[in-house]
């Protein structure tokens, strides 16, 4: 006997289809109209069996999806390795995020012809940093008000912002540049309004859309660093909202 016919493969994705994500009750619920005495650890051991097999994909504790994985990866220019190899060499123990704005060119609507760096770094190297890049002649500010970025930064194309690092970012490297996830950008957009004012509004809800369509989201990694924020709350009402009770 086939030891993926007890999957019953084709039934189950018949019984989640139309769902946007589902949980381990979800699965259970549907192997015990087969099985009504199916011990935890038989469904546990299948559920391990179909993520291994990429019949379903696990984007959150406890939560999957039938989407096939499609991770978010971001591109990490030459002028990104160049700023970060300079920092690296400067700062060797230090963790250092690096990631540009122009990452949200593919979710966003309408097309900003500027291109922000943002540099995260432990909150207490930060000014070292940001007057490193002043005496390297980089068009840097720090914590920048409003006023600072409508009255000065809004006359340039280029400029980096230095911010502090939240503890326990979603991040990930990528060519040897630590950088963004989905997920934090999704969150650090929600949160600040004065960095990322261009993308409130209805701009923040496209991309948050156009986000989710085309890559998995762990949820519960978002909500996490939302949390690290403050904005657990807040960020899931607005996900029921735009999303509907998925």
């Amino acid at each position: 006997m086939n030891p993926n016919s007890k999957l019953h493969i084709e039934k189950l994705i018949s019984f989640l289809k139309g769902k946007d994500n589902f949980n381990t009750q979800d699965i259970s619920n549907f192997y015990k109209t087969l099985e009504p005495k199916i011990k935890r650890t038989t469904i546990n051991w299948r559920i391990y069996t179909l993520t291994k097999n990429g019949i379903i994909t696990r984007i959150g504790r406890g939560k999957y999806t039938l989407k096939k994985g499609v991770s978010f990866v971001p591109q990490v220019t030459r002028k990104l390795k160049l700023i970060n190899k300079k920092l690296r060499n400067e700062f060797p123990f230090l963790t250092i995020c690096l990631w540009s704005s122009s990452i949200l060119k593919e979710f966003a609507i309408h097309q900003s012809n500027k291109d922000i760096l943002l540099i995260e770094v432990e909150r207490e190297a930060a000014q070292s940093v940001f007057h490193y890049l002043k005496e390297k002649n980089y068009n840097a500010f720090i914590k920048p008000t409003g006023d600072i970025l409508e009255n000065y930064a809004s006359v340039e194309n280029n400029y980096i912002i230095v911010k502090s690092l939240i503890s326990e970012s979603p991040i990930q490297k990528i060519q040897g540049v630590i950088t963004v996830t989905i997920e934090k950008i999704l969150v650090d957009i929600f949160c600040d309004n004065v960095i990322f004012s261009a993308y409130q509004g209805n701009e923040m809800r496209t991309i948050f859309l156009r986000a989710s369509a085309k890559y998995l989201i762990n949820k519960s990694k978002l909500l996490r660093y939302a949390d690290r924020r403050g904005k657990k709350e807040e960020i899931k009402n607005y996900l029921v909202l735009i999303n509907g009770n998925k």
